[in-house]
Formats: C-alpha cells, structure tokens, sequence
C-alpha cells in the first residue's frame, strides 16, 4: 500500500487525476466498441508522462479486460487454432522490439505513439473494408503479429496493424470482439514482460496499475449501458477522430 501511495504521491495531484480520467474514458469506449482502453490511454497518458510510465500503469486494466473479453463468446479454441502464428509473431515481436529498440522515452517515441495513433485513427476512418483471402493468412499473419510486436515494443499501442488485419478475415460479430480481446491479451503480457526486463514495472507501478483498474472497470459498465442507447456507428466515428487530433498533436509536439 506504500508503494502504491508514494506512486501517486510522486505523480502529483493533477496527475493522479489525469490517470482516473483518462481510464474512466477509455473504459467507457471500450465498453462501447470493444476497444481502446490502451490506445486512449497512452494517447492522453502520454501528453504528461514518459511513454513506458504510462504503459506500466495500464497493464493491469488492460489485462483483465482483455481476458474477460477472450473469454466470452465460444469460439476461443478456434480462434487459437486459427491465429496462433499471428499471437506467436506478435511475442517474438515484442521481445525484439524491447531489445532493439525498448520504450526508453523522449522526443522520437511520443512521436512515434502519435504516428501509430494518427495511422490506426485515418484507417478506421478512410479506408473500406479489407478482405484476407485465405491462402494470405499463413505468411500475412506471421508478418502482421511481427509488426504489431514491434510498435508494441516502442509504443505501447497495440492495435497496428493486428486490428485492421483480424477486422479483414470475415469474422462475425462475436468471434471479433474475442479475437481481439485474444491478441490485445498477448500483446499486453508481452508488453510486461519487456517493461519488466528492463525494470519500468516494479512494485509500486503494479500497485498504481491495480488501482486504476477501478476507474476503468467503471467505465466499462458505463460504456456497455451506452452501447444500448447511441449508435456505435456514430460513437466510433467520434472515437477515430478524437483520436486522430490527439495523435497528430503527439507527433508534431512529441
């Protein structure tokens, strides 16, 4: 409990109110789309803190909702039959990323999140529908979860390009929002081991992600009472462009 005071003793007032905030919204957007706890997270955490700061505060929010995520719908065995070489890719990715290039902080990786949040926010909003064809998913896969590791690793985004690829194999409803809840889920323990390999998750970060948990949790109730009352459609028009703002602003100010 020491260790979990003094954190947000450290982070100050304002801060601390950021990161309630900050997970009370991104809550809310997952609830309603399935998505976005992490990105908004590092997108509005990343304007006030070092990048692997604000990936160590969102672990444990975005674990367990990921893991509740996967584990609803009833096509979990399938979908990992089908998607391992990407979840595997996405891993190895992730670890070479943290030796290659680790999330060290300063000017070139805010950037670099704002790059990947203006990228993923521009995809959802101009491009159509993109269809995988079959016999493209033995090599694509592999490459996509190899990329998303990598960005993963420097970034702390994971939605780019796993999410437009898993949206394009013809997936319904359900099997999707498990799918994705499949690939957030690895690439966020992949994300924690290489923030604790190279020492930005101790104690006291673990402490302050568990704490954050409640906000985020709130807003997910939040956000599914939402999802019954406003068109998903139009919330997630709002969604990508907000974020977009947000991402153009980390890369010209980052």
């Amino acid at each position: 409990m020491n260790t979990l005071i003094d954190f947000y003793q450290n982070l100050g007032l304002a801060l601390s109110l950021l990161v309630i905030a900050t997970f009370l919204l991104a809550g809310t957007i997952k609830g309603v789309i399935g998505l976005g706890l992490p990105t908004l997270s590092m997108g509005l955490l990343g304007l006030a803190m070092a990048p692997s700061q604000a990936a160590a505060l969102l672990i444990i929010p975005a674990t367990l909702t990921n893991v509740w995520q996967l584990a609803f719908g009833g096509h979990l065995q399938g979908l990992v039959k089908r998607l391992w070489p990407m979840l595997l890719a996405i891993f190895i990715g992730t670890g070479a990323g943290t030796l290659w290039i680790g999330m060290a902080g300063g000017h070139w990786v805010v950037r670099g999140l704002g790059a990947a949040l203006l990228l993923y926010a521009l995809s959802g909003l101009l491009l159509p529908p993109l269809h995988v064809d079959g016999r493209q998913e033995g090599w694509l896969g592999p490459l996509c979860g190899l990329l998303t590791g990598i960005i993963t690793s420097a970034t702390g985004v994971f939605v780019i390009p796993a999410v437009p690829y898993l949206q394009a194999l013809g997936l319904n409803k359900d099997e999707l929002v498990q799918a994705l809840g499949l690939s957030f889920t690895v690439s966020t323990l992949a994300l924690a081991a290489g923030l604790l390999w190279r020492g930005a998750l101790g104690g006291g970060e673990l402490s302050a992600s568990l704490l954050a948990l409640i906000p985020a949790v709130l807003g997910m109730w939040l956000g599914q009472w939402l999802r019954q009352r406003i068109s998903a459609v139009l919330f997630k028009r709002v969604f990508f462009i907000g974020l977009g703002l947000l991402g153009g602003h980390l890369l010209i100010s980052g």
